[in-house]
């Protein structure tokens, strides 16, 4: 099935800019996906889920002022998740 027929809301590669007294810095960062307009939605093909795959969707809970991120690694036989609430 695809994304695109789904019935839930989602935003694929949501831009955040950073803010630092009152300058927009000139790196922008992108969520792999945010549901709902709330949940952070990480992706990744790796190994394991690291400890820099957390801190990168911990700074995207923060930009986007949400509570809940997940992390989904898809590159082993079962899938791994974690769940970071903030």
């Amino acid at each position: 099935m695809s994304l695109k027929k789904t019935t839930f809301l989602f935003e694929r590669e949501k831009e955040y800019n950073i803010q630092y007294k009152d300058v927009v810095l000139a790196h922008e960062f992108y969520a792999d996906f945010v549901v709902y307009e709330e949940i952070i939605l990480e992706i990744k093909a790796a190994k394991e889920i690291a400890d820099e795959h957390t801190a990168q969707t911990l700074n995207y809970i923060k930009l986007a002022e949400s509570s809940l991120g997940i992390i989904v690694n898809f590159n082993n036989k079962s899938l791994q998740h974690k769940r970071i609430v903030y």
